[in-house]
């Protein structure tokens, strides 16, 4: 149990960080629904989505490689040097790719072609996003969570304040967004360059860049798979045929305005991806470290067991109280958490949530797989669920409208965790209480679905009692286990 509070310690120490900027930076949710219109608001989106795309290019899986030869402080630096002068000089070179195509692209995010100051600084925030990636890896692996903490804050602060001052007293547009986001990002990747700066290397170790590059590669289909499930549904939704968004919703509602509205209503997931990114961010590092332990799997299984019962809090309760989250009134803004002209897309929220939940298992599954040096697998997992993404996505949209899109989210999370969890059971054997935890997803993901499509008339206060048992029993399962 002793690691497993080392584990939640450092869950915390990030947590902190991440959870207080996450929260900052949605701060500009509320900010952005009252001031922009749902179709300036689906443009945004489509910005960032790309940016998705493009960051796990110009990345390339360096930040794993990192943390995977990074580990033994001896070669820390050397490795240091070598990866970070990869990502700069690949990230540039992409840049201005991206740069030259940008006719190509700029119809996809509903950009005019003339809008060239926009891209280019949205192609400046991926090149300094990629510079910072092994600095900020560094200060993980050194375990300099203040640090970390004190620069992501500071990014968001920076973000948030800009966007304040250029939305509300320059009536700036997107071009606010922009350039908020440029300003923080080239502030706390120079920062971070400073901290950890280990000296600079001009010339590159072929060989180690070779294995280096060997390892990361299998990350880049894995993290477009994951784009593809995060953000494409915003691509397909502004691309729906008219008559299907018509007769969906009627008339006079544009694809950019549904963009927006899903856009918005996909934030109250917020909180069940902070969980996910607090885990992720402390349990890479931790079985790079344990994992030669002789309690090391038990250890694994546990923490399974604690992630999946947190999750099915945290699911239930944003879930069943989507529309009362939805409805805090925000201070001065006279508006609330999400402005009242993007509700409709909140029955999306319950099949985002247990989608999350399927990836949170899915991360955790990941550590046999990297443990075992097949990274190789991960991009039929990112296949799959790719696969079942765009497919699903192509039937369900015009018969469910953003129902539809949430749905194929979920589906295809749940295939790769299943898939993900098969193939680290045949190369890195856990004892895994799956079962269980599969019989907590069933039981309130069938409560919050019976709350969108109401098959069964059930009260709030039934809905949660009933959560709860699907949670409880688990629970105390999984309690009376560990006591003996």
């Amino acid at each position: 149990m002793a690691r497993l509070r080392q584990l939640a310690s450092d869950t915390v120490l990030y947590g902190i960080s991440t959870v207080v900027s996450r929260f900052l930076n949605y701060l500009l949710v509320p900010f952005y629904t009252a001031y922009f219109d749902p179709a300036v608001y689906g443009v945004v989106g489509l910005i960032y989505g790309a940016m998705i795309f493009m960051n796990v290019l110009v990345t390339f899986g360096m930040e794993s490689a990192f943390l995977r030869y990074g580990a033994e402080k001896e070669s820390r630096k050397r490795v240091f040097q070598q990866i970070q002068l990869l990502v700069t000089v690949v990230s540039i070179v992409l840049a201005l790719l991206f740069l030259f195509s940008g006719n190509l692209i700029k119809p996809l995010l509903s950009l005019e072609l003339d809008s060239f100051h926009l891209y280019e600084m949205m192609l400046g925030i991926l090149v300094l996003d990629a510079i910072s990636t092994v600095p900020f890896a560094d200060l993980r692996l050194e375990r300099k969570a203040v640090v970390f903490m004190v620069l992501r804050i500071s990014n968001v602060l920076i973000n948030v304040g800009l966007n304040l001052y250029f939305i509300i007293q320059k009536s700036w547009g997107i071009e606010a967004v922009l350039i908020s986001n440029l300003v923080a990002s080239a502030v706390t990747t120079f920062a971070a360059l400073i901290i950890t700066f280990k000296g600079i290397s001009f010339s590159f170790d072929t060989e180690f860049i070779k294995k280096t590059v060997r390892f990361g590669l299998p990350y880049i289909p894995a993290g477009i798979g994951y784009g593809i499930n995060e953000v494409l549904d915003r691509f397909l939704i502004n691309a729906m045929d008219p008559s299907d968004i018509e007769r969906l919703y009627g008339a006079g509602i544009s694809a950019e305005s549904l963009t927006g509205i899903y856009n918005a209503s996909y934030k109250l997931g917020i909180f069940m991806m902070l969980f996910i990114q607090m885990f992720r961010m402390a349990w890479q590092p931790f079985y790079m470290s344990h994992h030669k332990e002789n309690q090391a799997k038990k250890v694994f299984s546990q923490s399974f067991s604690l992630i999946s019962m947190i999750s099915g809090i945290l699911v239930l309760f944003i879930g069943l109280f989507r529309a009362e989250i939805a409805a805090i009134p925000i201070p001065y803004l006279h508006s609330t958490l999400i402005d009242s002209r993007y509700w409709s897309g909140l029955s999306i929220v319950p099949f985002l949530l247990i989608a999350y939940w399927f990836q949170l298992w899915y991360t955790h599954f990941t550590a046999g797989i990297v443990l075992s040096e097949k990274t190789a697998i991960l991009p039929k997992a990112t296949i799959l669920g790719a696969v079942i993404t765009l497919i699903a996505n192509v039937v369900l949209l015009p018969i469910w409208g953003l129902n539809g899109a949430a749905i194929a989210t979920l589906l295809s999370y749940m295939s790769m965790a299943l898939y993900m969890l098969y193939q680290t059971e045949k190369a890195y054997p856990i004892n895994y209480p799956w079962i269980t935890a599969l019989f907590q997803i069933l039981g309130v993901g069938l409560i919050l679905i019976n709350s969108v499509f109401v098959f069964i008339e059930l009260s709030l206060v039934s809905s949660v009692v009933i959560g709860i048992t699907c949670i409880a029993f688990p629970m105390i399962s999984f309690i009376q286990q560990n006591k003996k």
